[in-house]
This record gives C-alpha cells, structure tokens and sequence, in this order.
C-alpha cells in the first residue's frame, strides 16, 4: 500500500521527476514521455510493482525532513535505537540522462539501514532482466534501462536488488540510478557529492532571481520552485501534475492522468513566473504555447504532451490495483479530445498578459491570435465539454462563454493599447466590440438565475459552479456588481464543504461519472481572490491562511482536499493549487 499522498516530496531534473515518502521509499518515477515504460514505480502499489526503499533496519524514534534552502533536494533524518542518520535525495540538474542520487550520511553512533530496489517496467508490469556487468547492476526491459551504482555490498536476484548496510558517524554512502535507452551505452556513474555541491547550487541561484517581495514572500517562493519541478525544460512546457491515477475520491473512478500540459493553465503560469520575476521562463513557456496550438483553431486541444505532442490515447491499466483500491488506473487523457470554448480565451489572455507584464514581445503570436477570434466569432455559440472536462454531455457553460467573451475582449484591448497604428487589427474593432457587447448581453440574459440570485454552471440551470468565482477576475463584471454579489453568497451557501470549496454540486452535473470529490484547492483560491477583490478582505485573508496551512510539511499541495478524513486526494503536486496560491497572495498584495 502507497503512503498517504501528502507525505510525499518531489524530485526533479527538469526533465522528469521523482517522488519519495516518508518512509524514504521512491514509488514513482518518470522519464518524459508520457507513454514511456520507464516508470520504475508507481504510487498505485508498492512491492510487486516496483519501489526503491531506504530505511533503518531498527526502530525510528523520530523522522525530521525538509528540502534544503531555496531547492528541491530533499533531507531526511532518521532518529533511531543506537544512532542517527541522513538521507540526501535529488535529481542531478544539467544532465543528459535521468538520474536519482540517494546519499546516507551517518549523523551519530552505527544504524543498520535496510535497501531494497525492485524495479518494475510499463507502468508495474514487466519485470526486467536484472545482470551485473562490470561491477554494476543494469536493469532492463526494452526499450528501456537502469544501472545501478553503489560501493555498498548489496546482492542481486532475478527479482531485485537488496541488502543490510551499517551507516557509523562520518559515513556517506551514495546510491546512483540512472535511465538511459537500450540502443545507448549505460551512462558512466557520477559523483555523487560533485554532483550534489553542482545541483545546490543550481537550485539556489535560480530560487535567488525570484523578485517577489509581497506578502507571504515564503510561501510564494516555495511554490514557484515546485512549478519550477515540474517545467519540462527543453520545451517550457509545465505539466499539471507529475503523476496519474491519483484518486478525487479514495476507492473512486474519477482517476485521471494529469502528466500533461492544459491551455487552460497559460495565463495563471505565465502571471506566476512574472510575479517571480521569471521572465525567460515566461517567455518559454509563451513559445511553448503558441508552437502547440498553431495551425487551424478547429484542431485546437485543450491539452499536449510536454513537448507538444497532440495523441495521448486514454487507456486502463487493468493489472494495477489502483492507490487504495481506486480503479480503473487510466494513462492518457481523453479529455484531450473534447471541446472546451473556455481555452480561447486563456490563449488571448496570455497574449495580452505578456505584453502587460513585458515579456519581450512575439510579433508571430499576432497572427494566430487573431485565426483564433476569428473561430470563436462563429464558435461560441456552440455548447461545449466546459472547464471541468464532464464526460456527460456538452452543455452552454456559463464559464466558457465568458471566456469566449475574455478572448474578444483581451483582443479589443490589445488593438486598443499597443496596435491604434495598424489598420489590419483596428479595422476589425467595431466588429468585435459588438461581439464583445453581444456575447455579454447572452451571458447576462442565459447565465444568471433570478431565483438563486446567482450565475449557475450552465445556461438556464440551477446548478452551480465554483468557475463562476472568476467573473470578476476576468472584467466581465466588477465584484461589486449585485450579481457578482449574489453568486458569491450562493457559493458560499450551496459548495462549501468545511469551509473549503467543491468544483460544482456533483449530485446536479451531469459529469457521466459516479461518486463523489474533495474540495478543489484551486476553486478554494478562486474565492479568496472574490472576497479581496468585493472587498471582504479579512474573510480573503482567513481563507488563504486556511489554505496554505493545508500545504505539507515540504509546502506541497495536492490537487484537492478532503475535510472529512484530513487528507489530499488528486494528483500531487498539482501545479493548478500553487499557480492560484500565486495570483491569491498577489490579490491580497494589491499586485494582480
């Protein structure tokens, strides 16, 4: 059985990542492609699908760990019968090949530390062929490799690698994993303390351009270096999570894969690495959108592979028992395939943001913005699968027609401020701002309930959602609007679980799935930035303290909560919690 999900830390090389538990057990790591074999584990099981374990052969009085100053390299110390000692965990920055690095340092007297590697390919399903050669350990199920490094005797079975080692004061013991394709040379080992002392300082000097000097400074700072984990560097691209199949509700089937880059995600990622004065970031990330949307509007997904791949193929992986017992484990996302209106008004809004923001300007990203007006011109009309990516039908999402609006409006603007002087974009401006006005008029007129005093989730429906909290955010009405007002109270009334918010009342959604969900951290954000933004800032301000109190003891947040058991369901870490922990605390600041 996994850990619980929060006591979890990630590990990065800006390529892939690596998750470890408390327990000092690595259950999950992943190379870049999605559709890789080369996940070693898994956080659906342990054992027979594969794990990487390091922990005292003796009883642990006390476990302390924390990620070392301003980078994501983790330390753990074991407080045990007879001694004390530390284990170093990290990813080694500026490499070509994936690699793990686990150090055991002995802090006082002599503990016997118990190992056990037990690789496991195809996501926990093969088993790889296990060999010495030259003193090293390789691992194999084509394509696909590890070699093990280690000076430490440790013995090798057809199942795994294993043994009993006895780390004294003044001890460091390294452990090396590394991938590598079996058309490739296993790569040479490192060293491991060279390689430590390089990625420190890395880590340091990247966490040390951060220029946000608002409220909650720390806070911040610690989330942009979990979004900064989980950039895939070649491209910019950031994934929403680094794992799959974690469940919204334990013993659930609302089990997604989540390694994947959303559009809908642009804006708040590019607002978030700004406010850290991330510019090169931003500007990648930018890139990395526009390189995957371009081409025709209508082949637009709502989501790619880090490197912009369009396939990801949604399918069950039968043989795994899913994280306890919540099936069906599914890789891919068909989600993929859906149409969601809402990602055309991400797309112009980060657009527009980065001009604001000054990212150095894309004259290229002109004209692509403008093909994807001119679709939502004569889409937006259309139901969609909306922001929540419901599996039960398409409906007139309130939440995407405002976005339809956004991206008419961010266009208007963006004519309006930067391009007066070019008649191919100011020509078109009394065509869009009726377009502008008309969208509106319908949103107002479909979307908003008399009875319920609310906007609801669709177009004459009584249903709400959590989505509605940003339509001051976006400008389609100020927080002080009636309406605005109203909505607010509903929310609060109808999708508060505990003082924290759900994504929509799952008994009145049409969502094709059975079951239930915790409170989604990112909904919960949403209605801190509506209480400062209509001017309730202490209930603003006793929300947010409530959320980041949620963070784990390294300040990681999952994808959602659950207030009845105390624990985070979803995939972890999710990017979407830290980019909206981001823009709340710049609301509070006065900075958004």
């Amino acid at each position: 059985m996994a850990s619980k999900i929060e006591n979890y830390a990630l590990l990065s090389d800006w390529h892939g990542s690596a998750l470890v538990s408390r327990d000092g057990s690595i259950d999950s790591l992943c190379v870049p492609r999605f559709d890789s074999d080369a996940s070693m584990a898994s956080l659906l099981g342990r054992d027979e699908h594969g794990c990487w374990s390091v922990y005292p052969a003796v009883e642990v009085r006390k476990t302390e760990r924390r990620y070392r100053p301003g980078t994501m390299i983790l330390e753990t110390d074991y407080h045990c019968d007879g001694g004390a000692i530390r284990l170093i965990d990290f990813m080694p920055l500026g490499e070509k090949r994936h690699r793990v690095i686990r150090i055991l340092e002995g802090l006082e007297g002599e503990v016997p530390v118990d190992i056990n590697l037990m690789v496991r390919f195809g996501f926990g399903r093969y088993t790889p062929w296990v060999h010495k050669q030259n003193g090293d350990t390789l691992l194999t199920t084509a394509p696909d490799s590890f070699i093990f490094h280690t000076p430490s005797p440790l013995e090798t079975s057809p199942q795994d690698i294993s043994g009993v080692v006895k780390v004294k004061k003044g001890a460091r013991l390294p452990f090396e994993l590394a991938w590598y394709s079996v058309d490739q040379k296993p790569p040479a080992k490192l060293d491991a303390f060279q390689a430590l002392d390089s990625t420190t300082r890395t880590w340091t000097e990247w966490a040390g351009r951060s220029t946000y000097r608002g409220p909650y400074q720390d806070v911040v700072n610690q989330s942009l270096l979990a979004l900064k984990a989980m950039i895939y560097e070649p491209t910019g691209g950031i994934v929403a999570a680094p794992t799959a199949g974690l469940p919204e509700e334990i013993g659930g089937v609302r089990n997604w894969d989540y390694r994947f880059c959303w559009i809908r995600d642009a804006s708040l990622t590019l607002e978030a690495l700004m406010a850290g004065g991330y510019s090169e970031e931003a500007a990648a990330w930018r890139a990395w959108v526009l390189n995957a949307v371009a081409g025709a509007p209508n082949d637009l997904q709502i989501m790619y592979g880090v490197a912009g791949e369009r396939r990801l193929s949604e399918f069950e992986l039968t043989w795994l028992p899913g994280y306890e017992e919540s099936r069906p484990v599914r890789v891919g996302n068909a989600a993929s395939d859906q149409f969601q209106l809402d990602v055309y008004g991400e797309l112009l809004q980060t657009v527009y943001k980065a001009r604001r923001l000054g990212v150095p300007e894309e004259p290229a990203g002109l004209t692509p913005g403008l093909k994807l007006l001119e679709f939502v011109s004569q889409a937006w009309q259309r139901p969609d699968d909306g922001i929540w990516e419901v599996r039960g039908g398409r409906q007139h999402f309130v939440h995407s027609k405002v976005m339809a609006w956004v991206a008419v409006d961010r266009f208007v603007r963006l004519a309006e401020e930067y391009f007066a002087g070019r008649r191919e974009f100011t020509d078109l401006l009394p065509r869009f701002r009726a377009l502008r006005e008309r969208i509106h008029r319908d949103v107002c007129e479909h979307g908003f309930n008399t009875r319920l005093n609310s906007f609801t989730q669709a177009y004459n429906s009584e249903a709400l959602d959590a989505s509605l909290l940003l339509i001051p955010a976006h400008g389609f009405l100020p927080a002080d609007d009636p309406r605005v007002e109203g909505t607010i109270r509903a929310i609060e009334k109808n999708l508060l679980r505990d003082g924290f918010v759900l994504r929509y009342q799952t008994e009145h959604t049409k969502d094709g799935l059975p079951g239930t969900e915790g409170a989604f951290l990112a909904c919960s954000f949403w209605l801190v930035d509506a209480y400062a933004l209509s001017g309730r800032k202490r209930d603003a301000e006793e929300l947010f303290g409530r959320l980041i109190g949620l963070r784990n003891d390294l300040g990681l947040l999952a994808e959602e909560y659950e207030p009845r058991t105390d624990r985070f369901v979803g995939n972890f870490p999710q990017a979407f919690s830290h980019l909206a922990l981001i823009h709340s605390a710049s609301v509070l600041a006065g900075t958004s």
